[in-house]
């Protein structure tokens, strides 16, 4: 009965895993359509209501001209109450209110500070009735009004209805505020009724990056600053540092030796004490395949806002990045992996993009998120960063060869050169006008960034009546500036600036010729310097000076359990086949073991251990192995490892439960020991528990290759070597602190005390004595 048992239940988690998450998701997503349903339709009442009214105003306005035309010599008050009667009326109207709550798309809908009237107009301050000073005064019922409405919002239905009503007031806002300016966003931004996002302003003075162990030069003598409110795009030719750039002023840089200053809002602080409103977005794409769009970013929302955003509006958040991005389509597809495929290349992209956005980062670094992507997808990703711009946003971007319509979406720019010179740092709009002033023109039809960039590859020669070197620019920059210039080019700085000099480039020292063992000597010192540095990465701890508390270990274990359980089931069918081929060993095992009464099934046991530690450890790689990209970008950017951590292993110890049972099944059976089956499950449970933690130790400090490698030797030495009698003292003592042996003693100790063996052994006792009696008469 129990294997029939374990069998229909293999069968049902077999075909009915992804059923039982589908069941759920339905039921969401039909909550979800309703609302959207329900405030599309009070849009479009309200949009009569706003044709009604615009018809009795024209209405009301051609009344007005006819009884002034008519009553120009008298001024009675009488001409003028039915115009008072029409702005009654107009305030009675539902029209959308400004009180969208915590949304950024809000903050760049419009980009008037304090009260605006009716015609959009900015209404100064001062005067007897100031309307700001009306606004304070209504800002206390506004706030109960809130308060009691957060309350009632508890259901998913009654969240997705003020969602997508926030939604369509701040669309209704951005038609009506189409214009804006950034400088009228920012100040909007920092209203009273508006959620505020730090603003974060990064500058780099002489920034110089050295490659640790082989002395080589990745940045130089870089200077500048990207500031909120900005989209800096950084590019160059291939090797010139930019994904180095961006590293470093991130803070993410290893093997590397820093020297220069990098300054937080004018400050010499660490970046890491804003790690919590500071997002980076890898070049690759860093996401659970095995997640759908919408449950990615809810997680990386769930776990990085803060405590005091009510849920309502994370998921007005989770909404707002889904719609900008063009995702609402495929949120309830999974994103796939590299053997069961989901979304599209470029869709996944900007899922690795939502992850940021979601979390309302001020400092937001992107390492080329256009790579990969059409013009369309590319144009809609730059336009809803745009937005996160208007909101007060720093945006850092590396970018390869973007088209001449999206480089002038951007804000500023950072040309480099190879060897880590910068040959431009300012306004996007002043780039030509800089170039040209150097005698460096665009020819027409030719987009200017990869103009630039095909000359600081010495592709093409910068104009043929200009005498200017392309080696020379990064020299030019500095001058043109007046930064410090470096040692080695100092002597070409005197060249350029003295006209009498010939422009001939000087020599250089040649480089002295490194021998075999130093080049190996280096390499090794890098690797070792890069490997220290990401364990000091890893357990720095830095004061937080980020205004946002997130969720702490315990809530964050919470929704760790839940992201793995999806998890979990998802991968249900390949949970199923490791349960058949532990059914299958069980019964070959069974089969051949034979319990004797002289060695209590030791040699049978022997072979079960190495079997069990194989399967059980080679499984339990997957558990931190398959994630551990994903696991090392959550932690970055200041996810609990040890919620991770506690999250998996608890979910685990499923296995660790029912793998035992799913063996004995087969195993016990065949083979009939003497010992109860308690006594063996009990027994196997520490031993798949043992391997279990093994298993997580390699997946953790190796790579996978070395990890399986390690999985397969570790069980069948230490049970080579627990099981053999040795004479060697070393050996024994390693025999002793090897898990076989006390699985071994343990599983012959439960048969040697078993009660048939005991009347076995009573048994033979007499016989041998009514046998010794016989022989005496």
């Amino acid at each position: 009965m129990l294997i029939i048992a374990l069998v229909a239940l293999l069968l049902i988690i077999y075909n009915f895993s992804d059923q039982i998450l589908s069941i759920r998701e339905r039921r969401r997503a039909r909550n979800r359509e309703g609302a959207a349903r329900s405030v599309q339709q009070k849009e479009l009442v309200r949009a009569r209501w706003k044709v009604a009214k615009d018809a009795a105003t024209k209405h009301a306005g051609k009344l007005q001209a006819n009884l002034s035309r008519r009553f120009s010599n008298r001024n009675h008050p009488e001409n003028f109450e039915i115009l008072h009667d029409l702005d009654v009326q107009e305030d009675s109207f539902p029209l959308p209110t400004n009180n969208a709550g915590n949304s950024s798309a809000l903050q760049l809908s419009t980009g008037l500070e304090g009260p605006i009237n009716r015609s959009g107009l900015h209404i100064p301050e001062g005067g007897p009735h100031n309307p700001a000073r009306l606004g304070l005064e209504i800002k206390g019922k506004n706030s109960k009004e809130k308060i009691l409405k957060e309350k009632e919002i508890r259901t998913d239905s009654q969240i997705f209805k003020y969602a997508y009503a926030q939604i369509e007031k701040e669309k209704s806002q951005e038609r009506q505020y189409e214009n804006i300016t950034f400088s009228g966003v920012v100040s909007l931004a920092t209203g009273d009724e508006q959620k505020k996002r730090p603003l974060i302003e990064v500058g780099f003075k002489d920034l110089t990056l050295t490659l640790k162990g082989k002395q080589r030069c990745l940045l130089k003598c870089l200077t500048g600053k990207i500031m909120p409110g900005r989209i800096t795009a950084v590019m160059g030719p291939s090797g010139a540092g930019k994904t180095t750039l961006m590293s470093a002023l991130a803070g993410k840089e290893t093997g590397c030796k820093k020297s220069g200053l990098v300054l937080i809002n004018g400050k010499p602080e660490s970046i890491h004490s804003y790690k919590k409103i500071v997002g980076f977005v890898p070049q690759d794409d860093i996401v659970h395949g095995n997640l759908t769009v919408e449950e990615n970013l809810r997680f990386s929302a769930w776990c990085r806002l803060s405590t005091k955003l009510p849920r309502a509006e994370k998921v007005l958040i989770v909404e707002r990045v889904l719609m900008s991005l063009g995702l609402q389509e495929v949120r309830d597809s999974l994103v796939g992996t590299v053997e069961k495929r989901g979304i599209s290349g470029g869709q996944r992209k900007r899922v690795n993009v939502g992850l940021e956005m979601v979390i309302e980062p001020s400092l937001l670094f992107l390492d080329e998120p256009t790579s990969g992507l059409d013009s369309s997808s590319s144009r809609l990703l730059l336009k809803a960063l745009k937005h996160e711009a208007l909101a007060g946003v720093n945006i850092c971007m590396v970018v390869h060869q973007p088209s001449y319509a999206l480089f002038k979406m951007f804000d500023d720019l950072i040309l480099l050169a190879k060897g880590g010179h910068m040959v431009y740092h300012g306004s996007v709009r002043n780039v030509e006008e800089y170039f040209g002033g150097l005698g460096i023109n665009v020819p027409e039809r030719v987009n200017p960034p990869d103009h630039y960039i095909d000359i600081l590859e010495g592709m093409v020669e910068p104009s043929p009546s200009s005498s200017i070197n392309y080696k020379d620019l990064p020299l030019r920059w500095l001058l043109h500036n007046g930064y410090t210039v470096p040692e080695d080019m100092q002597s070409r700085a005197a060249e350029l600036g003295n006209p009498l000099r010939s422009g001939s480039e000087s020599s250089g020292s040649g480089s002295e010729l490194q021998s075999f063992t130093t080049e190996i000597w280096q390499d090794v010192r890098s690797n070792v310097e890069q490997r220290r540095d990401h364990i000091h990465h890893y357990f720095l701890k830095q004061k937080d000076l980020a205004d946002r508390r997130t969720p702490g270990i315990v809530r964050q274990y919470k929704y760790f359990l839940g992201r793995i359980t999806k998890q979990r089931l998802r991968e249900a069918r390949l949970q199923a086949t490791d349960y058949i081929i532990l059914l299958l060993a069980g019964a070959c095992l069974g089969a051949i073991t034979k319990i004797s009464d002289t060695d209590f099934g030791a040699t049978g046991y022997t072979y079960t251990i190495i079997a069990i530690s194989l399967l059980c450890q080679i499984a339990a790689l997957r558990t931190f192995s398959q994630d551990k990209l994903q696991y090392l970008r959550e932690s970055a950017s200041g996810i609990s490892s040890l919620a991770h951590f506690l999250a998996k292993d608890t979910v685990d110890h499923f296995n660790t439960l029912i793998k035992p049972v799913v063996f004995l099944s087969m195993f016990y059976f065949f083979t009939n020991p003497r010992s109860t089956f308690i006594d063996n499950y009990t027994v196997l449970i520490c031993l798949v528990y043992c391997v279990t933690g093994m298993g997580y130790a390699f997946a953790i400090f190796l790579n996978p290759g070395p990890a399986q490698l390690f999985s397969v030797l570790f069980p069948v030495c230490l049970t080579l070597i627990a099981s053999q009698s040795l004479k060697n003292e070393a050996l024994k003592g390693i025999a002793y602190l090897c898990y076989p042996k006390w699985t071994l003693e343990a599983l012959v100790i439960a048969n040697a005390r078993s009660p048939l063996f005991y009347a076995k052994q009573v048994y033979s006792k007499q016989r041998r004595a009514c046998g010794s009696g016989l022989t005496g008469v």
